[in-house]
């Protein structure tokens, strides 16, 4: 859980726009090393986009963010250097459907971070074992299901060393009889103290694991707190309302 010192990511002022559309509309907040934060929102309010800044993978138009003191905004950073450091498991698994579960997750210690081979399938093997998938190492994404898929991609997150991982929706492409692995894979991660901010609509998860949510609409944050007050007694009648009809969808609250 979350711990008192100095933010370990910090997220400032964040803004994008999409032609006449302002996605994000001055986004901020910060992350203790640690931590576990949960965004929530209704669809086409900038989650996924906010997550994309954060890393770089979209560029922002206004607004910066820092990782451990260093500025990843910053266009001399080193980016590749710095997406080391950040975690992004993507809710289509994003997944190399050619190279199996072992070369998906060691093609970044050979590749990034240059590591021997040996060592590189040492790490792979471990990080897949943690998730549970040990024994399916040797099997292609299409010889796996949904679930295991989204597993890998959070081994292969893992296998880098980051100091802090991005969820995008990470349940969002599964059927429902598979969401509760990926979850409890998530939930252990949590308990372990890694870093981690996610975007997702599974209530459940975020009232048991979250430190904090934030919900966000409109490209702004509307509100955010520990996961009891906004499900008990949230400050904005717009997050009583989200909350109320998300939970009458999905559950889980």
């Amino acid at each position: 859980m979350a711990n008192t010192n100095a933010a370990l990511l910090e997220v400032e002022d964040i803004h994008k726009r999409y032609g006449k559309e302002e996605v994000l509309r001055g986004v901020s907040f910060a992350v203790a090393k640690g931590e576990t934060k949960v965004i929530i929102g209704p669809s086409g309010t900038g989650k996924s986009t906010l997550l994309r800044c954060i890393n770089r993978l979209t560029l922002p138009d206004k607004g910066r963010v820092w990782l451990d003191g260093l500025e990843v905004s910053h266009p001399k950073t080193n980016i590749n250097k710095i997406r080391a450091q950040i975690g992004f498991v993507f809710q289509d698994f994003n997944l190399f459907t050619h190279l199996t579960a072992l070369d998906n997750v060691r093609l970044g210690l050979l590749k990034v971070k240059r590591l021997d081979k040996r060592k590189a399938t040492e790490i792979a093997m471990a990080e897949l074992e943690r998730v549970g998938l040990a024994e399916k190492a040797k099997a292609y994404p299409a010889e796996l299901s949904g679930g295991q898929q989204q597993r890998v991609s959070i081994a292969r997150a893992l296998a880098m060393d980051p100091k802090v991982i991005l969820f995008d929706e990470p349940t969002s492409a599964l059927d429902p009889e598979l969401i509760g692995e990926v979850l409890e894979v998530m939930t252990e991660l949590a308990r372990e103290g890694m870093t981690m901010v996610v975007v997702s609509h599974e209530m459940g998860f975020a009232r048991s694991v979250a430190d904090e949510i934030i919900f966000m609409e409109g490209g702004v944050i509307v509100e955010q707190g520990p996961p009891e007050q906004l499900f008990t007694a949230p400050k904005q009648k717009r997050t009583a309302e989200f909350l109320r009809k998300i939970t009458e969808l999905y559950g889980g609250a």
